[in-house]
């Protein structure tokens, strides 16, 4: 009878599951429709021919923006849990000072945070590489967004079992790589690829500082050749090819960890 039971629970369960994927793929066939529509009922012909020559140069700047989102979402990490150590250091000064760089942060647009760093700044301490200092400008930026979830994993920890490693006399060491860092990563894991995705269309804004990434190629491309609906909307299958897998990889997990 339990088998019976279970294989009936089985068979409902993968029968939802196949919904729901149908349900997935024929939302993702609406939108593709959309746009096709879009594309065909546009009032000139569309060229793609000038885009298709300049492929290798799109390829690399494909890569170039995943390289730059890659190096700002580890920059923002490392940040992020200083950061956090901060708002908890019994040094009031620390905590004040997470305080007003957050509130500063949180302030201002991200294309001005490029543009302070990648000139104003770079100016004032005589650096060469604009490039470098605007991915400086998006990984501080995005540095209290890290903060925030690395105090949310943190605080997803019972207190009885800091009160644990307390009556077990735990190191330091041995609270962070046994107890709390395993815990972490569940909870750490979803929120990273949310920031991840927000980092690469953030990074479409270091075109300001000339950063050879998809948005700098394609407007180059858009101003040289006046083929505005091209270079937009070959700019946003390329972007949404990367942050499409990252929602679902997301979901994915959410769902795989929860059980």
């Amino acid at each position: 009878m339990n088998a019976e039971r279970l294989r009936e629970r089985k068979s409902e369960a993968n029968k939802q599951r196949f919904y729901l994927t149908l349900n997935y793929v024929l939302a993702i066939l609406t939108f593709v429709g959309l746009a096709v529509w879009v594309v065909i009922n546009q009032p000139r012909d569309l060229d793609f021919s000038g885009i298709e020559a300049r492929s290798e140069v799109i390829r690399s700047a494909f890569f170039k923006t995943i390289e730059v989102s890659l190096i700002a979402l580890a920059g923002s990490m490392v940040l992020g849990l200083v950061f956090y150590f901060f708002s908890i250091s019994k040094i009031k000064y620390l905590r004040a000072f997470t305080d007003v760089f957050t509130e500063i942060i949180y302030g201002t647009p991200l294309l001005v945070m490029i543009f302070m760093m990648g000139y104003a700044i770079r100016s004032v301490f005589n650096f060469t590489d604009a490039s470098n200092m605007g991915l400086i400008g998006l990984t501080i930026y995005i540095t209290p967004y890290m903060t925030n979830i690395f105090r949310a994993a943190f605080s997803s920890i019972p207190e009885t079992q800091y009160q644990a490693m307390d009556l077990f006399g735990f190191s330091i060491f041995q609270r962070y790589v046994y107890i709390i860092i395993p815990q972490m990563i569940r909870n750490l894991m979803a929120p990273l690829m949310n920031n991840f995705s927000l980092i690469i269309k953030g990074s479409a804004l270091l075109y300001v500082v000339t950063t050879r990434e998809i948005f700098y190629e394609l407007f180059s491309y858009r101003n040289a050749t006046g083929r505005s609906l091209e270079a937009f909307f070959v700019m946003w299958l390329l972007y949404i090819s990367i942050t499409l897998p990252l929602s679902m990889l997301t979901r994915f997990i959410e769902r795989r960890w929860r059980t």
